[in-house]
């Protein structure tokens, strides 16, 4: 439902993660921007929604996912987040797959997660970029928030399985490293070539790459193992790379090390099978321990490894597990937002941020908890009483 500029939610229980406390209050929406929020506001407005005290929060974040790009129910057709005949492809765009009609993204939404990172799987050393988008809208340009926010790396085993089995470069743990130090190196000769007047030839890998050499986006690296994710921190040290550790599931096993460095942490998905031989330190647990040495924590879904509605259902069992409940609500709003350097748009409830707003039956980290409205951009758009 479009409101056409002014909406007005009254008798909110606002979850403020910025400042981790509840605030009852009432929120004023203009334009799709959050206009106000003060005790009572009384104005006219073209919808009201009475929260009756409820519990209000940002849409919620989720900075790791493949969602638009690996369809629902459609087998190799709807399969578009992994190019696999060649180890090394930063030129593939996450924006260009993602189909924002696929019913998963409507899930999504309908449960209150409202923007997410989306992009390429992890079959290559280099595999493309991630865009920040909403999830609401029918055409995916309209709901950017960017294009590129981080350029997608793989180690270990999914890497591995998939050039073994075309029997090529690179089939070990040292050949994906040398692969991802040569094309740095590469571009790195080849940003210094177009910046002394040189004029190399045009490569649009290298040309992919300039961003992350410059520091402009992250690599964001999937690393499950223990010795992957220290090979990923070794080489961000080496080369002077920003970079996220994405999915960490046998961090424990390196506690003290990861903690000396400040590489951001996005962790999971931490529910469901352990399917594979790197996902032996799966858990909760792990989310729980980080977060409580004082790490700033990501959770992710990974979806559609775990679909994308059970994101606030992951929060609450890392709770379970252990960790901090406004360290959870944060793990799953603020955090991703501020990973994808979207923090000044979305991710709390603050006055100038995207009205991205979710009103909740329940306390948001319950299982039982369903948005009764989804407000995105101003308009209210989805929820059980909308």
């Amino acid at each position: 439902m479009e409101t056409n500029g002014i909406l007005l939610i009254k008798n909110a229980t606002i979850l403020d993660v910025e400042e981790k406390r509840e605030v009852e209050a009432d929120i004023l929406v203009k334009d799709g921007k959050i206009a106000a929020i003060e005790t009572t506001i009384d104005v006219p407005a073209n919808k009201v929604i009475d929260a009756g005290k409820r519990y209000v929060t940002s849409g919620l974040v989720d900075c790791h996912t493949h969602l638009g790009l690996k369809g629902d129910s459609q087998g190799f057709e709807g399969i578009d987040h992994n190019e696999k005949n060649d180890p090394v492809t930063p030129q593939m765009r996450g924006l260009d797959g993602i189909n924002p009609l696929d019913v998963t993204v409507n899930e999504a939404l309908a449960h209150g997660v409202t923007t997410v990172g989306s992009g390429p799987g992890s079959t290559n050393v280099f595999g493309g970029t991630f865009a920040c988008i909403k999830t609401y809208g029918e055409c995916v340009d309209d709901m950017l928030l960017s294009e590129s926010v981080a350029m997608k790396s793989a180690f270990g085993e999914n890497v591995k399985r998939t050039y073994n089995d075309k029997k090529k470069t690179p089939m070990t743990r040292m050949g994906i490293a040398a692969l991802f130090r040569e094309y740095i190196f590469k571009a790195k000769e080849y940003l210094r070539d177009k910046e002394s007047g040189k004029n190399p030839k045009f490569d649009m890998k290298l040309e992919a790459l300039i961003p992350v050499i410059k520091k402009e986006i992250p690599v964001k690296a999937h690393v499950h193992r223990a010795d992957d994710i220290m090979t990923a921190v070794r080489l961000a040290k080496e080369l002077d790379l920003d970079m996220t550790l994405d999915h960490c599931t046998c961090a424990k096993d390196v506690f003290n090390s990861l903690m000396k460095v400040d590489y951001p942490m996005i962790m999971g998905p931490s529910l469901g099978h352990r399917g594979k031989i790197e996902l032996q330190g799966k858990g909760f647990e792990s989310v729980a321990l980080f977060s409580n040495a004082g790490k700033k924590i990501a959770i992710t879904t990974d979806a559609p490894v775990v679909p994308l509605q059970y994101l606030n259902v992951c929060a609450g069992l890392a709770v379970r597990a252990g960790m901090e409940k406004w360290e959870a609500l944060r793990a799953i709003s603020l955090y991703p937002a501020s990973f994808m350097k979207q923090d000044h748009r979305v991710g709390s409830i603050k006055v100038g941020k995207d009205a991205d707003i979710v009103v909740w039956s329940d306390y948001p980290l319950s299982n039982f908890a369903l948005p009764t409205h989804v407000v995105v951009n101003g308009d209210v758009v989805e929820g059980t009483d909308k």
